[in-house]
């Protein structure tokens, strides 16, 4: 066992060490490799377990305070501290692993993610449990790292929006199908058995990996004498910067004000409890078709496409703090939210892989993904801190202020880089 697992991980410039090399078309020439549908679609399933394993507990957090005897706040922590750890290990990890197969590295963290989610619902402790919930993020900060430029290898430039929409969706059948049905699971059945089932799952997915995702081949060929380029010195690296920093600034906002939409929703739109479990499903529904719609905008035409999310979203943001009062319009405005914003961290991701250089590919996503969970629990902590200082009526305001500047630097080094292209 332990003689396999180390030939599984043995550094290889092969594209595979258990199947062929996915076939590229002569430079030139008009043949085109066939969309790897299959693949994409495996590349999707191991996304949507890996994002249900992730947040499967905020669904389950009663259950598992009480029976492990902590508080609700002590018990949400696991969420922060998941998210914490692939902040602080993903580029690391990537760093230290860029030598392997990725289709091995995919295979493995998966297993290490079906492990920690058996170990969570092993857990004598909540101490125990912080443990196995450190050990899947290691895993997932990993898994992102490389799945996130996995498509960029799969398909031509032309074709990467659609390829990275699919992929995406995966992420999204995890919010709309994955997590629900993880917590009605644990709910009927108790938590412990939710972790356990999820675990298998991901097993199960490590295998429709092995089998069906064609194996890239990830490492730069050097002509003959050349001397390779340190990463730093890479030109490209800058730009790569700059969309970390617009990816930051956009998820910070709309985390702003989404982590606290239920509690926004009931003391300002003034619906019932009972309802917001079903308008948060219309989000996510939403956020499925918003995703289709930017898998076709992604590569017709980019900036436009982005832009037009992004004000929609400000848009749609602004009518629910301004007409909070009718229903109607709050129903609308949401499911139109989710829409807009439903493409627009695979317009990111795309245009991430679009911004680095071959060489940069597997720095840039997991800066990215580094850029994203910033992202996420800066924006959870900002409005937390601004609902206890400005009450929750503010927050709408301050996501359409972070948008606005997102979108502005957006355009604008999109204008310096056209600019500097036209001068080279």
């Amino acid at each position: 066992m332990a003689r396999s697992a180390r030939a599984l991980l043995r550094p290889s410039s092969r594209p595979s060490d258990w199947s062929p090399p996915v076939s590229t078309p002569v430079p030139g020439t008009s043949a085109s490799p066939s969309f790897p549908w299959i693949g994409l679609l495996s590349l999707a399933g191991a996304i949507f377990v890996s994002v249900t394993s992730e947040f499967l507990p905020t669904g389950l957090l009663p259950d598992m305070a009480h029976e492990l005897g902590v508080g609700l706040s002590t018990a949400g922590l696991l969420v922060t501290i998941f998210a914490g750890t692939v902040v602080v290990a993903t580029t690391p990890l990537a760093a230290l692993t860029r030598r392997y197969s990725r289709k091995a590295l995919i295979v493995v963290v998966l297993l290490i993610i079906a492990f920690a989610n058996v170990l969570a619902a092993l857990a004598p402790s909540y101490e125990f449990l912080v443990g196995a919930r450190i050990l899947g993020g290691l895993a997932h900060g990993l898994f992102w790292a490389v799945v996130a430029a996995y498509s960029a290898h799969l398909v031509p430039k032309q074709q990467l929006g659609r390829a990275v929409a699919i992929t995406a969706g995966g992420g999204s059948a995890a919010f709309v199908l994955g997590v629900p049905a993880g917590t009605a699971l644990g709910h009927s059945l108790g938590w412990r058995t939710a972790f356990t089932v999820i675990g298998v799952v991901v097993l199960v997915l490590a295998v429709v990996v092995v089998k069906f995702l064609p194996p890239v081949n990830h490492q730069v060929t050097l002509s003959t004498g050349e001397i390779p380029l340190p990463l730093h010195k890479d030109r490209n690296l800058a730009w790569v910067v700059v969309v970390c920093a617009v990816i930051v600034i956009l998820i910070t906002g709309q985390n702003t004000f989404y982590t606290y939409i239920a509690p926004w929703l009931i003391q300002q739109a003034h619906f019932e409890p009972t309802s917001i479990a079903f308008l948060l499903f219309l989000f996510g529904g939403a956020g499925a078709v918003g995703l289709v719609l930017a898998g076709f905008a992604a590569d017709r035409f980019p900036k436009r496409g982005f832009a037009a999310a992004v004000l929609v979203v400000m848009a749609s943001v602004l009518a629910l703090s301004l007409v909070s009062a009718n229903s109607v319009v709050v129903v609308t405005a949401f499911v139109i939210w989710g829409v807009a914003f439903g493409g627009v961290p695979a317009m990111l991701q795309t245009r991430m892989l679009r911004t680095a250089s071959y060489r940069l590919r597997n720095l840039a996503a997991a800066l990215q993904t580094t850029a994203f969970n910033v992202g996420i629990g800066g924006g959870a902590v900002l409005g937390g801190v601004l609902l206890d200082r400005a009450g929750i009526g503010v927050l709408p305001v301050v996501e359409i202020g972070f948008l606005a500047a997102g979108l502005a630097l957006s355009i604008t080094v999109d204008a310096v880089h056209a600019r500097r292209s036209r001068s080279a």
